[in-house]
């Protein structure tokens, strides 16, 4: 299996929406319009591809220069422990190696904390840092 990493230039609903579907992300898939404009509003995106499917994303936000936000890394099942995601972090780590703070928030799972631990990230309590977040209930 050959996986393609490019960037994601051309937003593609049913796609995206299939996606997002595969791996249980109503929040998103419930709001299609506010996906859309997300993805239209990204720092930047990347895809990966296996005979020309997106089985895989991730969407990046900020300012590119002090910070960064990987708002989305999914890989759809079928795909999921073959090294897809790892391939897409590494491509964004990689795209802003000179970004000072890269930063996701992500599942409290051992197996999402050990995958992003072994790409170098640290909990913020390690670093002596808390983060606090303020959600919108969406209303559909």
């Amino acid at each position: 299996m050959e996986v393609i990493i490019k960037e994601y230039a051309v937003y593609k609903e049913a796609e995206i929406l299939g996606l997002y579907t595969s791996v249980g992300w109503t929040n998103y898939t419930d709001n299609p319009e506010m996906l859309r404009n997300a993805y239209l509003n990204s720092l930047n995106i990347y895809g990966a591809y296996v005979d020309d499917k997106l089985i895989g994303i991730i969407r990046v936000v900020g300012d590119g220069y002090s910070v960064i936000f990987i708002q989305d890394l999914l890989v759809h099942p079928e795909f999921q422990r073959k090294g897809v995601g790892t391939l897409l972090l590494k491509k964004v780590l990689c795209e802003y190696d000179s970004v000072y703070q890269k930063h996701l928030m992500t599942e409290d799972t051992e197996k999402t904390i050990l995958f992003y631990k072994s790409l170098g990230f640290v909990d913020n309590s390690e670093i002596g840092c808390k983060a606090f977040s303020v959600y919108k209930v969406m209303t559909f």
